[in-house]
């Protein structure tokens, strides 16, 4: 990237208020302002303003990869971060660099109104370098939403399955929707620690939620039920419908003995039988 001219750097650094005034009002008018506060705005306008013209004067417009940009390249990359966790779209996050162009582009018409062809150089070399920017920023805001997404995934595999306390030495493990690997990853984690903090000796998995059982299902569910035997605990699988039980028998699935049980409350009454426990109405 050739260097901009010195008198480019200067009519920058002295036109900062100008442009960032400027800047602003088309930023109101595109609506990327949207959900943003001005003073926020403000603040972020002239900043980076300042970083731009901190780096033109240390090694003019050469790659932005160069160390004389680490700082304009941190303000962005924070700035995408922000804007991806308060929920911004890409498009309005590119639109803070590139709708800097046109107060820019006003400046420079206005500096170089008598060297058309120096203009034209000139305006090419601040095109280039604020598209630099721009896919920069993009780049970072795809790569800080993908790790919120990433993270809700996460928080929503706990949340779908949660390990309940029945009673003092039951634990239960309602699971609703399709189980893949990753599912049953966190399954067993969440249960053992589970088993481990509260001395557990049974845990039950209620499928009643789970829409079909096959051979990656089965498969998934005897791996969760050897680690909870491992632990020194018992397992009951509860929720086996009839549907289940019938496709189970189909496929020729081998549950190699463990216990199941149509509802949770059978599942929880054989639990308390096998702790010696027994429930009775109060007279």
């Amino acid at each position: 990237m050739a260097v901009l001219q010195q008198t480019t750097v200067d009519s920058l650094k002295r036109s900062e208020a100008q442009l960032s005034a400027r800047w602003l009002a088309d930023l109101e008018v595109s609506g990327a302002t949207r959900n943003l506060k001005a003073d926020d705005l403000k603040q972020q306008t002239s900043e980076f303003l300042r970083l731009l013209t901190r780096a033109l004067e240390k090694g003019g417009a050469q790659s932005i990869s160069s160390s004389d940009w680490d700082e304009v390249r941190q303000f962005l990359e924070k700035l995408s971060h922000q804007r991806a966790l308060a929920g911004q779209d890409s498009q309005q996050t590119a639109h803070f660099i590139f709708s800097l162009k046109g107060p820019l582009f006003t400046l420079l018409q206005e500096e170089f109104a008598d060297r058309p062809a120096l203009l034209a150089e000139q305006l090419w070399e601040i095109s280039q370098l604020l598209d630099g920017l721009g896919m920069h920023t993009i780049r970072t805001y795809q790569k800080s939403r993908e790790s919120v997404i990433k993270r809700q995934q996460e928080e929503l595999l706990e949340l779908s399955t949660p390990v309940v306390k029945l009673w003092d030495g039951v634990l239960a493990l309602p699971m609703i929707g399709t189980l893949d690997s990753q599912r049953t990853q966190v399954v067993m984690e969440s249960l053992l620690q589970r088993i481990v903090d509260t001395g557990s000796e049974i845990a039950i998995i209620d499928i009643t939620g789970v829409p079909t059982v096959d051979t990656l299902v089965a498969q998934h569910l005897l791996k969760t039920v050897t680690a909870i035997r491992l632990m020194g605990a018992d397992c009951i699988i509860s929720g086996v419908r009839p549907q289940i039980a019938q496709t189970i028998v189909h496929l020729g699935l081998d549950l190699q003995g463990v216990v199941t049980k149509a509802n949770l409350a059978d599942a929880l009454a054989l639990a308390l039988r096998r702790l010696g426990l027994t429930v009775a109405k109060a007279v």
